[in-house]
């Protein structure tokens, strides 16, 4: 016996709704947090190939163009915007010596680092003003949505998937 009521017709607009606002106050947050964390902030789609670099240590310019949707010329000179900053370096690879390899120094990794923790500790101020019940709602609603981008055979669902963590603590 299903006791949930049915949805409004207009649930799924109003709840796209609420994401788009969501997401764009989390993009202020988001770059609060990049300001705070270095004099040379990288653009969004450089902090998209050091993202892919941490979770595809080792990728070829190819493979990253690939997973970035971006055109090879395009890709190449990101990286070499972040390689001048002192971010990304290209290695041989030791499959063939005719391709490079792409890695995060470890300037990249602790800038990384940084972007993140500041970024979470945007995240847990606001979630610790929230209610438990809030929070816990929050966290099914998200575990929801991450679930359903991972079914819709969307391009993220071909990265590994991490769980998200409780917030109920926090």
């Amino acid at each position: 016996m299903n006791t949930n009521p049915a949805p409004s017709p207009r649930e799924p607009q109003q709840t796209a709704e609420a994401a788009r606002e969501l997401i764009e106050l989390l993009e202020v947050l988001w770059e609060r947090g990049r300001d705070m964390v270095s004099s040379t902030p990288v653009s969004a789609s450089q902090l998209r190939v050091l993202y892919s670099l941490d979770r595809e240590e080792g990728i070829s310019l190819r493979i990253l163009g690939d997973l970035l949707g971006s055109a090879p010329p395009s890709v190449s000179r990101m990286c070499d915007r972040l390689e001048a900053l002192g971010f990304v370096q290209r290695l041989p690879s030791p499959v063939s010596r005719r391709q490079l390899e792409l890695h995060l120094t470890g300037h990249g990794k602790a800038y990384l680092r940084e972007l993140r923790a500041q970024r979470e500790q945007a995240l847990l101020a606001v979630i610790a003003d929230m209610s438990p019940t809030s929070r816990k709602a929050l966290l099914r609603g998200l575990t929801g949505f991450h679930e359903a981008l991972g079914e819709s055979g969307s391009a993220a669902s071909s990265r590994p998937r991490t769980p998200l963590k409780d917030v109920s603590s926090a």
